[in-house]
């Protein structure tokens, strides 16, 4: 198994292993797994061997390298890239080849990464189970007949699975930390604009970040030094000095650090109880290492997800509304030239619902609703008032605490098609992710523990804006004082 990223990178250093190697290793590990657990839409094996052959030859030139020189990466397949498809998992954009890189993208090109290919997803980032994505459902490496969980499903099985030590996912509500605890990562999701989302496709323009995926803090930090910073094509994005991030992970000592719990969580109807034991059981690990925890309240928190599901889908909808036929994505080849709308009409609608599947579609229905005229004060601008709070919320609890503390999800990875045909209790998987999104913080989700069927428990935590590395280092000192994240899959 291809398990550290900063592992590969010593042992190229010490000429132990060569980029080519590793490469071939990590393709060779995907095409025994990928039958199986269906984690990628496109695997670029050419060009991963090609990037590799570079990395050896300017190691052999004495050229400098980069920070993530030869080691395999994961792109989730929401991120242009101009050398491989980009489908968003969607019919609609099924012979869709960028023009440019993601920003993301470039940087881990200038980093010397080995990009290995790109992941299985839900269609348009849209789910929780990456059941939606029309190249067939992607599966948890733990237990093959349950979800890896969504969207970023395919980028965090694929991690599990062994394939990659580093993985690139998105997170509009929770799809990189509910994949990360479902699959017993380490997921963060940056501050709003501390990652730049040039050449991210868009669902929900305000709440989408990417962030990255592998199974420790060091890993973690170490990928989103390589693609954090200032983007000048990205109006959002946000021009402030990276840290390097792994320069906090020295020390275990948490003794000043004061840690919220939010008293409401315990009460949340339909929480697995080991997960709550996990989360007790991670306070008290943070406790031995000097942290103070605190119980705060954070009195909107039960507006969290329908605020969110007003909100993105009133943007995705937006967003969407490009895809007509016409100027991007799926042509139809049956127009009604005789359809009272006039054949141009025609054209769109059936385009859109040949190219679009029912849960892209609902969410764009929902959010066109909430957007027409006579509805829009009463379900959108309500919503953004309510976010308003919600983001009170947070500043009012970050002004007595450093850090918040609670679960990633309301249960473990649940099998296939246990929801998928019940919207509701699928938007529930986001109860407690959302909120971060909605304020726009960092978050992370931790390994916390594996409950009795042998599924990972995910932890999170929760820090105020750019504080990352405030994140990173406290994360860190857990995972130096517990096992939860060197478990893995049997199967």
């Amino acid at each position: 198994m291809l398990d550290s990223a900063l592992e590969l990178v010593r042992l190229q250093e010490n000429g132990d292993l060569t980029a080519v190697e590793i490469a071939e290793k990590a393709l060779a590990s995907v095409r025994d797994t990928n039958d199986s657990i269906n984690a990628f839409t496109h695997v670029a094996a050419e060009q991963a061997i090609d990037a590799a052959r570079r990395v050896d030859a300017k190691r052999a030139a004495g050229e400098p390298l980069g920070i993530l020189a030869g080691v395999p990466v994961a792109v989730k397949d929401v991120l242009c890239t101009a050398d491989m498809p980009t489908t968003c998992s969607s019919r609609m954009l099924k012979d869709f080849r960028p023009p440019y890189d993601a920003t993301v993208v470039s940087k881990l090109r200038e980093a010397d990464a080995v990009i290995i290919g790109k992941t299985n997803m839900d269609e348009f980032a849209m789910g929780a189970s990456t059941e939606t994505s029309a190249f067939g459902l992607t599966r948890n490496p733990w237990d093959t007949d349950r979800t890896p969980g969504g969207s970023s499903g395919g980028a965090a099985a694929c991690v599990a699975a062994g394939s990659v030590p580093l993985s690139l996912g998105s997170d509009t509500g929770g799809s990189i930390r509910q994949p990360a605890a479902f699959c017993g990562l380490t997921g963060l999701k940056p501050t709003y604009g501390r990652v730049s989302r040039f050449g991210l496709i868009a669902f929900a323009s305000s709440l989408d970040q990417v962030g990255p995926m592998a199974w420790s803090v060091p890993d973690v930090a170490l990928l989103l030094e390589a693609i954090a910073g200032f983007e000048p094509r990205d109006s959002t994005s946000l021009n402030q000095i990276v840290p390097k991030y792994s320069d906090v992970l020295q020390s275990s000592d948490l003794r000043g650090l004061r840690i919220g719990v939010l008293s409401e969580t315990a009460e949340t109807a339909g929480i697995d109880p080991a997960i709550m034991d996990a989360v007790n059981e991670a306070a008290k690990v943070f406790q031995s290492q000097g942290a103070e925890i605190v119980e705060v309240n954070l009195p909107h928190s039960k507006y969290w997800v329908p605020t969110y599901y007003v909100i993105a889908p009133c943007e995705a909808s937006s967003n969407l509304s490009r895809y007509d036929g016409a100027h991007y994505g799926h042509r139809t080849e049956s127009i009604d030239m005789h359809s009272p709308q006039g054949p141009l009409t025609s054209a769109y609608c059936r385009s859109r619902e040949e190219g679009f599947g029912s849960e892209v579609k609902r969410r764009i229905m929902v959010g066109t609703y909430a957007l027409s005229e006579g509805y829009t004060d009463k379900y959108y601008n309500q919503a953004l008032k309510v976010r308003r709070l919600i983001k009170g919320d947070f500043d009012a609890a970050f002004s007595q605490v450093d850090l918040l503390l609670g679960p990633v999800t309301p249960s473990t990875a649940f099998p296939l098609g246990d929801k998928i045909d019940d919207p509701l209790q699928m938007y529930l998987c986001d109860l407690f992710t959302v909120g971060a999104n909605l304020a726009g913080l960092p978050a992370i989700s931790l390994p916390g523990g594996i409950d009795s069927a042998g599924l990972p428990i995910g932890i999170q935590l929760q820090a105020p804006a750019l504080e990352e590395s405030r994140l990173l280092f406290a994360s860190n000192a857990f995972q130096l004082a517990t096992d939860h994240h060197q478990k893995r899959p049997s199967n």
